[in-house]
């Protein structure tokens, strides 16, 4: 027992001693390959950079414009009772491209004050994340209601005065608020979009009753009636406009 205690003792003075000597610069053996120290911290910023990307369609859909655009162009599909008329596809790719061109002003802000200086390594990793998120936070910020903000303001408990600003909210408050924003302000434009459907529905689904013709559908009637307004006025146009200009 002694003589096991007195190899234990040595053996700790050992890795004491050449612990102190090579402190500055260690070492890990992995699958016979060297690594340092600072190896591992680069590989743990890789990895978190990759988590972080799995992310990125969270953030477009919660972040960004897409959230309005996409239910907005989700409405006037289901008032014109086109079926899946456009698909699914050119709804989300068209949703897309509407929100990379609205998002651009902030997009370049992003590149232009956090991003270029990251890369020419003249401002640090938290300063690039903490300028990058400012303009994306004044986007937000401009189109959340004041109410719905004020409803996750006191709901989380934040010691903030009544006359907040946008320094004084947190992200993880402004983006919940933005998002019932963008949902309730999207409601509202597919209810109009609705309207001029619905009269066209009514009208033929009175005609038809009263032609006694109650076993035929009164869509199968009313839809190329829709698809002939809808060309008439222009309808993407007018509807691309106003969604465009409700994010100024």
């Amino acid at each position: 027992m002694k003589n096991r205690n007195k190899v234990l003792i040595s053996a700790m003075i050992i890795i004491l001693i050449k612990g102190t000597s090579v402190y500055a610069a260690p070492e890990i053996n992995f699958l016979g390959q060297p690594f340092a120290i600072e190896d591992y911290a680069t590989s743990i910023q890789l990895l978190i950079l990759l988590t972080v990307l799995t992310f990125v369609p969270a953030i477009l859909i919660m972040m960004t414009s897409f959230t309005r655009i996409i239910i907005v162009l989700s409405f006037i599909r289901n008032a014109l009772s086109t079926q899946q008329t456009p698909p699914n596809q050119v709804l989300i790719g068209l949703a897309l491209f509407l929100t990379f061109f609205t998002m651009a002003p902030v997009a370049t802000e992003i590149n232009h004050d956090a991003i270029k200086p990251y890369i020419n390594e003249e401002i640090s990793q938290t300063e690039a994340i903490e300028k990058g998120m400012e303009p994306l936070r004044e986007f937000m910020y401009r189109q959340t209601r004041t109410k719905d903000l004020a409803l996750f303001v006191s709901v989380s408990e934040i010691d903030i005065d009544e006359n907040f600003d946008l320094d004084d909210v947190p992200t993880k408050v402004l983006v919940p608020a933005f998002m019932i924003s963008e949902l309730k302000t999207a409601f509202q434009m597919g209810f109009v979009l609705f309207i001029p459907f619905l009269v066209i529905d009514m009208v033929v689904a009175s005609t038809l009753m009263s032609m006694g013709m109650m076993m035929l559908p009164p869509v199968m009637i009313s839809l190329p009636f829709k698809i002939l307004l809808f060309i008439m006025v222009d309808g993407w146009n007018l509807i691309i406009k106003s969604i465009i200009t409700g994010f100024n």
